[in-house]
């Protein structure tokens, strides 16, 4: 049934209610009627479609944006489907941190630290049904994660040594696997945990180039790509994509983890991700019961924590989320290969500028971002480390802190050779009034709240801040691609480890976004910092320390150094903090892997 005929069927039956029923209950289910039609037009669906996606029970979310790729090696964005779709060698306890067997079974580290071989678990398959064995092991680590050609950022945590020697990965026999080293890596098993791609799905792929001499690889599996093509190894597998509007996950039958005999793993059948571009309309979905979930930003919390029993739903909160929010400067010096500079030279002198990043950093009214936009459900970030990491500097040790001071913000810029007019208003000192851009990605109204707030808050030490929202693939595309912006507000994954922030901190790291290397096309005269280069180099350096607390030292310095010349300036950490609705069974939350980590033991309540 489409919308207009269901327009009308609804009309009618309105109509006939109004020859049997009094006036006020004809309003009444008049107006029932229209919350119906209201949330199924929010759906994007006719009744139809409803009707058979809920013949089979369904664990629903929200994501803000469609995906932007189905193939995992070449994904930069998180959420993604990686999560639910593939397995790695080992996993990551969603409560404890802890290392866990995946595809492999076990492994063992030689003594002098420059092997590690791992057996795989017997009989592993592909969602087709193919084996899994240690073929397809080497092949993407070999072929895919060590090919310059494929841009992934899984490369730049794999880099051993100064030197950036990837490891050696050889098949032993059809269950075992080694992985060489050129010297000691203390990181080399948390970073084992990405995604195993199939040989026999993907390997002509790689081999066959395209018209730019580039392999065909890195436009496989977009999300064009029929679901019933794209191959897999974890709990679920793509059994639909409807164009910007949802996936739709179902069981995979050849998952690898079956803990109960009596009944396969995973155990809900279906997950639908809807794509709602906005905190809000997903609010509204969760409330009107469409949504299993919602993560419940601060400005949601009294409100969804009022309905929590007659909503039948519980929030789980524990403590800071992971990663990182901040807002970050272009300080990429390099031009395009026609000779025009990424940035334009005048701004670019002021970003690269340490007083003006230190004056900004103080001008930033944090505090004011947590008891307005967080509601008092945040805390100060001041590191690139997560506060849960033990490697994580706290300030009483030492970590240098930009509290709110709009005078020494005004000293450090007229120190800098900056100016002020009698109206407020700065100026550098060729007489260029100092603005600049700052975008964020849209629908995320939590970093549009902020990024307003950083306009308004930088606008009180004279700088002009243009504030534009835009589409996150948009946003991507910029920080990825073009290079060309000024200022962006996002933020970043954070984890145990902090090596897998290598990618972030080596200076030729794929998310080295405050100073981005491009090699296609190259950029020409990019300038790479002493301060950069110092904490790349301790990055390398704490990748060889076994011995805990000479890495938390080493890890420590990496904080204080960027702290002293912030690439990144660091906002607020909110409370991690998720509805669920009470018919899912084993939730386990936790800061570290949210409430779907354990996704293969989820189940839905008997009614």
């Amino acid at each position: 049934m489409g919308w207009m005929q269901l327009q009308a069927a609804m009309y009618g039956i309105t109509q006939r209610l109004r020859h049997t029923l009094s006036q006020s209950w004809t309003r009444t289910i008049a107006t029932s009627l229209a919350i119906v039609l209201c949330v199924l037009s929010l759906n994007g669906c006719d009744l139809e479609d409803y009707r058979v996606r809920a013949a089979t029970p369904q664990l629903v979310t929200g994501i803000l944006g469609p995906p932007k790729t189905f193939n995992a090696a070449l994904s930069q964005e998180s959420p993604n489907i990686f999560t639910y779709t593939y397995s790695g060698l080992l996993e990551a306890n969603g409560l404890t941190g802890e290392l866990e067997p995946a595809l492999a079974e076990s492994w063992e580290i030689s003594p002098d630290k420059k092997r590690v071989r791992f057996i795989l678990r017997e009989g592993l398959r592909w969602s087709d049904g193919e084996p899994l064995t240690a073929d397809d092991v080497v092949f993407t680590y070999q072929q895919i994660y060590a090919n310059e050609a494929i841009p992934t950022t899984t490369r730049d945590v794999l880099r051993v040594g100064e030197s950036g020697t990837l490891p050696e990965v050889k098949k032993i026999d059809d269950r075992t696997v080694d992985f060489l080293l050129p010297e000691p890596f203390s990181p080399i098993l948390r970073s084992l945990g990405s995604e195993i791609l199939p040989k026999h799905a993907l390997e002509a792929s790689v081999a066959t180039l395209d018209a730019d001499g580039k392999p065909a690889f890195n436009s496989m599996w977009d999300t064009k790509t029929p679901p019933s093509k794209i191959i897999v190894n974890g709990p679920y597998r793509l059994k639909d994509y409807i164009t910007g509007q949802r996936v739709i996950f179902e069981r995979n039958p050849y998952y690898w983890r079956q803990e109960n005999p009596d009944r396969a793993m995973p155990y809900i059948e279906e997950i639908v991700w809807q794509v709602v571009e906005n905190q809000d309309t997903q609010l509204f979905q969760f409330r009107a019961g469409n949504l299993s979930s919602v993560g419940v930003a601060p400005q949601y919390f009294s409100l969804l924590k009022r309905e929590e029993e007659r909503g039948d739903f519980t929030i789980y909160e524990d403590g800071p989320a992971l990663g990182t929010t901040f807002i970050c400067f272009n300080l990429n010096r390099g031009k395009n290969a026609d000779g025009t500079p990424l940035v334009d030279p005048i701004k670019s002198a002021w970003f690269n500028t340490l007083e003006f990043r230190q004056a900004v950093a103080y001008g930033l009214n944090r505090q004011r971002s947590i008891d307005n936009i967080y509601r008092g459900l945040g805390e100060l970030q001041d590191s690139p480390i997560s506060i849960q990491s033990p490697y994580y500097l706290p300030p009483e040790d030492g970590l240098p802190t930009y509290e709110h001071n709009p005078d020494k913000a005004r000293d450090l810029l007229q120190k800098a050779g900056f100016r002020y007019n009698d109206s407020g208003e700065l100026f550098d000192r060729e007489g260029n009034r100092v603005t600049f851009s700052l975008i964020t990605n849209a629908g995320n109204q939590v970093r549009e709240a902020l990024g307003a707030q950083v306009k308004q808050d930088l606008s009180e030490i004279g700088i002009e801040v243009n504030f534009t929202p835009i589409d996150f693939n948009n946003l991507v595309g910029k920080l990825t691609n073009s290079l060309d912006w000024e200022c962006h507000l996002i933020g970043f994954t954070g984890g145990i480890e902090p090596h897998g922030g290598s990618t972030i901190w080596s200076v030729d790291g794929r998310l080295h976004s405050f100073n981005q290397d491009r090699s296609d096309p190259p950029l020409i005269d990019r300038v790479v910092d002493d301060w950069e280069q110092e904490i790349a180099d301790l990055y390398v350096q704490g990748s060889r320390e076994f011995d805990e607390a000479k890495r938390r030292e080493i890890y420590g310095k990496t904080q204080i150094v960027a702290q002293e010349n912030l690439p990144f300036i660091y906002l607020v950490n909110p409370l991690s903090m998720q509805a669920v609705r009470n018919n899912l069974e084993n939730i386990q939350y936790s800061a570290l892997g949210g409430a779907f980590w354990n996704i293969h033991e989820l189940d839905f309540a008997e009614e």
